[in-house]
């Protein structure tokens, strides 16, 4: 009796670490794949955004006619985002909880691009709140 008792505590205690640790470990992989997949995606955009910034010498209006459409994806669902006027663009996936902020900087008639997200465990280096190009 006392025997498979400890077997069954042995077999709840695995199935509690299971649940507790490997389970939010594969989540946290999955939604920083989503997250690449938001900032990877939104990349023509910038470079839209930056190429008519350049071309008028600022920002407004940079966006207007920028789009991107949603992407259905068989393993993170679906990926939308939004060009603001200002060339901002904002990026979601609901299915992971993750949102980007991508937004244009222009020095010296370049642009320059800041991003910031949500949960910041899942972001990429490239959305890690420093400028890049």
């Amino acid at each position: 009796m006392r025997a498979a008792l400890l077997v069954i505590a042995a077999l709840a205690l695995a199935g509690f670490l299971a649940v507790a640790v490997v389970l939010p470990q594969l989540a946290g992989s999955e939604a920083k794949e989503a997250a690449q997949a938001l900032v990877a995606a939104a990349e023509a955009a910038k470079q839209q955004v930056a190429a008519s910034a350049e071309k008028a010498g600022n920002l407004g209006g940079s966006g207007k006619e920028v789009k991107i459409a949603v992407r259905a994806d068989a393993k993170h669902g679906e990926l939308k985002w939004i060009v603001e006027s200002n060339g901002a663009i904002r990026g979601w996936n609901e299915k992971n909880a993750i949102e980007i902020s991508m937004f244009p900087t222009m020095q010296g008639g370049k642009v320059f691009w800041s991003c910031r997200g949500y949960p910041i465990t899942a972001m990429p280096a490239a959305c890690g709140d420093r400028p890049d190009r």
